[in-house]
């Protein structure tokens, strides 16, 4: 008998608040730590107009996930989301593989960037080791209940985000907000207008990665309460609060050090703090860090371990034993451990080259995000009618405009990418493509030999 059958229901446990939080960890993540100073090196002091951009264009994307999911409230989101809009097995299908392959590899990037930080304070065991343990004790604490992993996401969150709260009142105390040039930017800028927009593009396109992670929101539905109500609105409100820390974050360290010293650091908010607080500032901010990577990691191994659950779930082309519920802790015990198994393992294998498998993930993610635009967009035509207790205004026709922008700005930052990413990424891409139509074919056998 099918697991799915005999099993419990997942636990609904998580509030709208505990639901508004773990997205704010899951876009905040621990990127805002190293990549402003990147951000600063292209747009110097003007970086915070790149902030702000950069929202928008995750908010059209959001906006999207946000109807969606007051549609169809379910684990493995995307995967449910393209089946029922486009209509193909076989592409909801590689969407979920991607999304899994996605969930790992940043699972694994980011427990790499937890064991860099960890090794300063603790130097006498090897960085990897750190790596694989994190995500040990991680994915025990997945498997314990979605309530114990939440409230540690939330706990972490708050302690995150009082981290980039230090810097803002650093700034509005110490900073030189009436002598700093908001709109100053490297003189090599200065060339045309068009130079101009160019350089702020470019910047936009970096900090949009800092956004990465709000979709996956989504996939904790099935262990939320009202998740109909509550999704968009953690979807919506996490994308808004992240978005002024951003900016006034960007604004606090250029006011404290100005944009040259910042895009020279590879801390770039520890010397921001170093100003205020001298090396104890540095110290803070490492354990930060560590905060924020864990929280990072937790979240990716919670999602990643759901998305295989909502997939066995609903299609029987993978192992339904995998969408078997715990008895007692009433989680995806079995997928939980697919997960951890395979990012440990990735982990192990890619450890000196983790940076690559993050830049293939990050273009994956793109596809994804195109997919389900496409999905409100083609939903609207095919099913015009259909209850959507969160609908995005302004359509001309049946047309909505917002999914359709946020479809176009998709494809823009696609075509953005470095040429050799693009190519890196055929091999896995063209992987998932293999393995998911083995698995379609295989589906259409059992099929054919249970009728005869």
């Amino acid at each position: 008998m099918d697991s799915t059958d005999t099993s419990p229901d997942l636990k609904r446990s998580v509030t709208l608040f505990q639901a508004i939080l773990y997205g704010i960890g899951l876009i905040l993540g621990a990127g805002i730590y190293v990549l402003i100073g990147d951000v600063a090196a292209i747009a110097g002091n003007a970086m915070w107009i790149s902030f702000l951009l950069a929202a928008v264009m995750a908010t059209l994307t959001g906006l999207s996930y946000a109807e969606l999911s007051s549609v169809y409230p379910k684990s493995a989101a995307e995967y449910v989301y393209v089946k029922e809009a486009l209509g193909s097995n076989f592409t909801a299908l590689f969407v979920g593989c991607l999304t899994i392959f996605i969930s790992i590899t940043s699972a694994a990037t980011v427990a790499i960037g937890f064991s860099e930080y960890l090794v300063v304070l603790l130097p006498q065991y090897p960085p990897i080791l750190y790596a694989l343990l994190l995500v040990l004790v991680l994915s025990f604490l997945n498997f314990l209940g979605i309530r114990e992993s939440i409230w540690v996401n939330s706990v972490f969150t708050l302690v995150e985000v009082s981290g980039l709260l230090i810097i803002i009142m650093i700034g509005l105390s110490m900073g030189s907000f009436t002598d700093t040039n908001y709109f100053e930017m490297p003189s090599s800028v200065y060339l045309s207008h068009s130079t101009m927009i160019a350089t702020i593009l470019s910047s936009t396109l970096l900090v949009f990665f800092a956004y990465y992670g709000f979709q996956n929101i989504s996939n904790i539905a099935e262990e939320t309460k009202l998740p109909t109500r509550t999704i968009p609105r953690a979807l919506i409100f996490s994308i808004l609060v992240t978005t002024i820390i951003y900016i006034l974050v960007a604004i606090s360290t250029v006011s404290l050090v100005g944009w040259e010293e910042l895009s020279k650091s590879n801390a770039p908010l520890a010397i921001a703090a170093s100003k205020a607080l001298g090396n104890n500032g540095i110290i803070i901010l490492t354990i930060l860090a560590l905060f924020a990577t864990t929280n990072t990691v937790l979240m990716m191994l919670i999602s990643g371990s759901r998305i295989i659950f909502g997939i066995a779930k609903h299609d029987d082309a993978i192992p339904t034993i995998l969408a078997e519920i715990h008895s007692s802790r009433r989680t995806p015990w079995l997928a939980t451990i697919f997960i951890m198994a395979f990012t440990l393992s990735t982990i192990i294998m890619y450890s000196g080259k983790i940076s690559d498998v993050a830049s293939i993930s990050v273009f994956g993610i793109l596809i994804v995000f195109a997919l389900v635009n496409l999905s409100v967009i083609r939903l609207r035509f095919r099913q015009p009618n259909l209850h959507r207790p969160f609908r995005l205004p302004l359509t001309v026709g049946k047309l909505p405009l917002l999914p359709t922008l946020g479809l176009l700005v998709t494809v823009i930052i696609m075509v953005q990418f470095n040429p050799s990413v693009v190519t890196s990424a055929f091999v896995p891409l063209i992987s998932i493509i293999i393995l998911c139509l083995i698995l379609t074919k295989r589906k259409i056998e059992q099929k054919l030999s249970e009728k005869f």
